[in-house]
């Protein structure tokens, strides 16, 4: 295995799973920018009923439409994550009633049981590994435009291995938030991606 990072995606078979396509890239590229980590800049598609997955250090998933795991998918998404794996999850309706949501927390349920999937507090270390966010998750323009179900998501959700989160679930659609060509990151005041730097960080080093 090589000692570069690597962006996962999980490719499955229900729903619509390539969305936000100029997404990894960026972050990628802030992960060039801001860290010391050997990143290779490719993002990789890998089937989540693929074996393939076990060898990721982080795994991103996401999507507008009803996610209904097949049974091989499941069994991979549950081993990978209880032997330390990382999955990003990001809700691309930030919509908490919306299809993707209803169908992906009905899928963590399935898999973990009722109630795994919880609210995780504002200061929570995820928050503070490498850049600040006093406020918790920052508010993406999605969320500001009222799209989705115009409301502000104030949490992000998770499910906890081992005092360690497993699953990060995202109803504030970050995916679409860094969805453009890293080379217009200038135009911005500050770096909306800085957010997903502390996500990756995270899933190295806790």
């Amino acid at each position: 295995m090589s000692n570069e990072f690597f962006f996962t995606r999980l490719q499955y078979e229900s729903g619509d799973w390539d969305v936000d396509q100029r997404m990894p890239s960026n972050l990628l590229n802030s992960l060039v920018e801001y860290t010391t980590l050997k990143v290779d800049t490719q993002e990789k598609i890998i089937s989540l009923a693929s074996d393939d997955i076990f060898k990721s250090p982080f795994c991103y998933i996401s999507g507008h439409k009803l996610v209904e795991f097949t049974k091989k998918e499941k069994e991979n998404f549950e081993k990978y994550v209880r032997n330390g794996g990382f999955i990003f999850a990001d809700d691309c309706n930030h919509d908490i009633d919306g299809l993707f949501a209803k169908s992906f927390e009905r899928q963590m349920e399935e898999i973990f049981g009722p109630s795994e999937l919880k609210k995780i507090p504002n200061d929570h270390e995820l928050y503070s590994i490498f850049f600040d966010f006093e406020n918790g998750p920052p508010t993406t323009s999605q969320e500001l435009n009222g799209w989705g179900d115009d409301l502000v998501h104030e949490y992000l959700k998770a499910i906890v291995i081992n005092g360690r989160i497993g699953v990060l679930y995202s109803n504030k659609d970050y995916g679409c938030e860094w969805d453009y060509d890293f080379r217009n990151k200038r135009w911005y005041k500050i770096d909306n991606t800085r957010f997903g730097v502390n996500i990756v960080m995270y899933a190295l080093t806790s």
